[in-house]
C-alpha cells in the first residue's frame, strides 16, 4: 500500500507540474512530496522529473512510467468498486429483452422478482434482434450463437423445436410420415423480423439434400400466431418445445416427424461488457443461469 501511495504521488505531481500542488491535493507539504518522489526515482532507478525553480516536467522514463501507473491505480479503483457493489442491495430499473417464447420463462421470473422485490423489472417481448447497448438494455435472453463481441454470454440450456398440429387437423388432412409429406399440407410458417427470412424446419436434411419449400399457409413475425392457429386445426406450426408443452399434455396438439426433428435451439443470457457489473444485473444473470433450465 506503501508503494501504492508513491504512486498516487507521482501521477498527481506530473498532472500539475508542481510538488506544491501536488501535496495540497493530499494535504501533506511539499517537502514530503519532494521526498516521496524522490524515493520512488531510487527504487525504479531512473530520474522520472526535471527538476527547476519554476516547475518540473516528466522525463521520458517519466512519460512511459506514467502510463503504467495510470493503469495500475485505475484497477486498484475498480476492484475497490466492485468490493463495495456487493454490499449493495441489488435495486434499481433492470431492462431485459426476451424472444417471444420468453413469455413461457414468466414463471421463473417471477421467482426472481420475489427474491429482489427491489429490482423494477422492464421487460421488452421481441423477436427482432435488439441492440443490447444502443437501446439501452441491461440483459437480453437469446437463441443461436452470440456474435457481438462487446457483449458476454452465459449458456443457459436447449431444447428441441417440434412440428405440431391439432389432432383434428390430422383427422382431416392425415399425418406425415416423412419430410416431402408436408408439400401436401397446411404449413405456418415464421419470419424473422431481422433479416426477414423465412425460418426453416429442422428436418434432418443434409447439406447435399435440396431444402423443402413448405406450402405457407400463414406467415407471422412472432409465437403467438403460430400457436393459436396450430390449436385451432388450421395447419401446422415448428415451435420450441416448451411453448407447448401444456398443450402436448393435455391432448390438444401432438407432434409428427420426431425423428427428424432432433436439433436443438439454444438459449444464452448477454449483457454489455463492462469493468463493473452493476449488483442488479449480477444477481439476474446468476440467477437465470442457475434457474431458467430445465423449464
Amino acid at each position: 500500500m506503501e508503494n501504492l501511495g508513491s504512486l498516487d504521488v507521482f501521477v498527481r505531481v506530473s498532472a500539475s507540474c508542481s510538488f506544491t500542488a501536488a501535496g495540497q491535493q493530499l494535504g501533506i507539504s511539499a517537502s514530503a512530496v519532494s521526498k516521496a518522489i524522490a524515493r520512488l526515482e531510487k527504487r525504479v532507478g531512473v530520474r522520472l522529473f526535471h527538476r527547476s525553480t519554476r516547475a518540473v516536467s516528466l522525463t521520458p522514463e517519466g512519460a512511459l512510467f506514467l502510463e503504467r501507473c495510470r493503469r495500475i491505480l485505475s484497477e486498484v479503483e475498480s476492484a475497490e468498486a466492485e468490493l463495495m457493489q456487493t454490499r449493495e442491495a441489488p435495486r434499481g430499473k433492470l431492462r431485459i429483452s426476451l424472444p417471444s417464447v420468453g413469455t413461457f420463462f414468466m414463471p421463473r421470473l417471477g421467482d426472481f422478482k420475489r427474491l429482489y422485490p427491489a429490482i423494477e423489472l422492464d421487460i421488452d417481448y421481441s423477436d427482432r434482434l435488439v441492440e443490447v447497448i444502443e437501446e439501452g438494455f441491461d440483459a437480453v435472453i437469446r437463441t443461436g450463437t452470440p456474435s457481438d463481441s462487446r457483449l458476454i454470454a452465459r449458456r443457459l440450456g436447449a431444447c428441441r423445436k417440434v412440428i405440431v398440429g391439432a389432432p383434428a387437423y390430422f383427422e382431416k388432412a392425415g399425418i406425415p410420415l416423412k419430410p416431402e409429406d408436408l408439400a401436401n399440407h397446411a404449413c405456418l410458417l415464421y419470419r424473422f423480423p431481422s433479416t426477414g427470412k423465412l425460418d426453416v424446419w429442422p428436418l434432418g436434411r443434409t447439406a447435399d439434400m435440396p431444402a423443402l419449400e413448405l406450402p405457407a399457409s400463414m406467415v407471422t413475425n412472432t409465437l403467438d400466431p403460430q400457436l393459436c392457429f396450430a390449436e385451432q386445426g388450421l395447419g401446422l406450426a415448428c415451435i420450441p418445445e416448451i411453448a407447448v408443452r401444456k398443450q402436448l399434455q393435455e391432448g390438444h396438439l401432438m407432434t409428427v416427424l420426431d425423428s427428424y426433428t432432433q436439433a436443438e435451439m439454444v438459449f444464452h443470457v448477454l449483457w454489455p461488457s463492462s469493468r463493473h457489473l452493476s449488483p442488479k444485473i449480477r444477481v439476474f444473470v446468476d440467477f437465470i443461469v442457475e434457474n431458467l433450465f430445465p423449464l
